[in-house]
C-alpha cells in the first residue's frame, strides 16, 4: 500500500477491505501533526500518566517505550504511542517554554527572527524564557542564563505564584542586582518590564539573580524572559 509523499498518510486501495481502518489511521496522523503543539522536547522516556492526545518531541538517547524514537514526534493516541519522523520545515510550539521550533532537516532548533548573509554571518533576535521556583533565602540564582556574547535589551517577568516572605523583589545579575527591576510586586500577576537602558553585552554565560526586599523569600514562582541579540560571523 502506498503512502502520501510528505506526511506518509496511507492511501485507500481499490476494492480494499476494512477501508475505515486506513481512513482512521490517516485521521489520527493528521490530528497529531496539523497545528503541532508539544508538551516538551527534553524528555527521554514517556511520562508516567500521559493524557490522550499529548504530544512530545523525544529527547536524545530515549529509553523505554520511546527507545529508537530520538527527535521524533511522539503522540499518545488511543492509549498507545505513535511516532512520526519530522521533515525539514516542520514547525512546533513548545508549550513548556513558549518556543517556536523548526526542524531544519537535521534537528529541531528555536525559530528566532534571523537576518543572514550569503556567507553565513547572522544577527539573531532571541528570547530565553523559563520559570523559577523561589527557594528560602534573600537571593536566588536562577537556572535562566543570558547566553555568552549576547547583547541584552532587557528582561521581563511575571509572578505566577504569589511570593511570600518578602515585601518586594529585585531582578538583575551578580554584578548589578537591580539592573532589570527593583521594588517589584509580590502578588500573583505582578509584572516587571526591565529595559537595559542601553544594550548590555555579556561576554560569558550569566545567570539572572533575584533578591528579596523586606524579608527573606519563603516561596513563590516567577516566569522570566531575556530579550537579546546574538551575532554569528561568516563561515566562509
Amino acid at each position: 500500500m502506498s503512502d502520501t509523499t510528505h506526511l506518509k498518510l496511507p492511501y485507500l486501495e481499490s476494492a480494499q477491505a476494512q477501508k475505515h481502518v486506513t481512513v482512521n489511521e490517516a485521521l489520527r496522523a493528521l490530528d497529531a501533526l496539523v497545528h503541532l503543539s508539544v508538551k516538551g522536547r527534553t524528555l527521554t522516556a514517556p511520562p508516567a500518566s500521559p493524557g490522550e492526545g499529548d504530544r512530545y518531541i523525544v529527547g536524545p538517547d530515549a529509553t523505554g517505550k520511546w527507545t529508537g524514537a530520538d527527535r521524533k514526534v511522539a503522540a499518545f493516541t488511543d492509549g498507545a504511542w505513535q511516532f512520526f519522523a519530522p521533515q525539514a520545515g516542520w514547525r512546533a510550539h513548545d508549550e513548556g517554554t513558549g518556543d517556536l521550533v523548526l526542524h531544519d532537516g537535521t534537528g529541531w532548533r528555536k525559530e528566532n527572527a534571523t537576518a543572514k548573509s550569503s556567507h553565513g554571518a547572522a544577527t539573531e533576535f532571541g528570547i530565553v524564557e523559563g520559570e523559577h521556583e523561589l527557594t528560602a533565602g534573600t537571593t536566588n540564582d536562577t537556572g535562566l542564563a543570558i547566553p555568552e556574547r549576547a547583547i541584552v535589551f532587557g528582561v521581563t517577568g511575571r509572578v505566577l505564584t504569589a511570593i511570600t516572605g518578602a515585601t518586594s523583589w529585585n531582578l538583575g545579575v551578580a554584578a548589578d542586582a537591580t539592573r532589570y527591576g527593583n521594588g517589584i510586586g509580590v502578588a500573583k500577576g505582578s509584572t516587571v518590564i526591565g529595559p537595559s537602558g542601553t544594550p548590555v553585552t555579556y561576554w560569558a554565560t550569566t545567570p539572572l539573580k533575584i533578591s528579596s526586599a523586606g524579608g527573606a523569600f519563603a516561596g513563590g514562582r516567577v516566569r522570566l524572559a531575556i530579550h537579546y541579540i546574538a551575532l554569528t560571523g561568516p563561515d566562509n
